[in-house]
């Protein structure tokens, strides 16, 4: 299979981050239409992303924030939004880069957007893939191998002492019992999430 030297899946990835852009744009200029809201998670170990120190010491790695009533003084560039939030009646302001941005989701018609970290996917593909080990098809335990008795030593202490000869009891592992999770706001209906995986192009 030829390499990906366009790069589609970044491009389809601005193109997804420009709807974003352009929802929050229209959201900060009219307000916010009808029954409208909005959840975004957004990584706050991103460069750019502005917290205060409380919120980034209770989300060191991931925060979601929604935009519905409680919320004032939305703007909006090129690069990212800023906005006014109250956490337990404590009014917080803070800045998102749109490239931090994971989920975009609209429960009012169930309309979501994720994305990857194009990043970690890049310095993934960059790194040589390491050999896994082969593994025999089923894990016994290795045996001792037999010494064989000396024709000449007296065939009685040839055998085995003890009882160590006799191979341990192999008992099958227990299987990891998988769980789907589900979308917020997915019970009851039928979601419309765009993952950047199913654009993306595996080389």
């Amino acid at each position: 299979m030829s390499t990906d030297l366009i790069r589609y899946d970044l491009r389809v990835q601005e193109a997804l981050r420009g709807v974003v852009r352009r929802v929050l744009t229209d959201a900060a200029r009219d307000g916010i239409s009808g029954d409208h809201h909005f959840y975004i998670s957004f990584d706050t170990q991103v460069e750019g992303v502005r917290l205060s120190s409380r919120l980034r010491q209770q989300y060191p790695e991931r925060m979601t924030i929604v935009l519905q009533h409680q919320f004032w003084d939305l703007t909006v560039n090129e690069h990212g939004f800023e906005v006014g939030l109250s956490f337990k009646n404590v009014p917080e302001r803070l800045y998102v880069p749109f490239e931090a941005v994971m989920e975009f989701y609209d429960p009012s018609v169930q309309f979501g957007l994720k994305f990857e970290n194009v990043e970690g996917a890049e310095a993934a593909e960059s790194e040589p893939a390491k050999p896994e080990p082969k593994q025999s098809p089923t894990a016994v335990p290795a045996l001792p191998k037999p010494r064989l008795a000396d024709k000449r030593a007296d065939p009685d202490k040839a055998k085995p002492r003890g009882s160590g000869s006799e191979p341990a009891e192999i008992r099958p592992r227990p299987r990891a019992i998988k769980t789907d999770e589900k979308e917020p706001g997915s019970a009851g209906g039928t979601d419309k999430i765009v993952s950047i995986d199913s654009f993306r192009k595996k080389t």
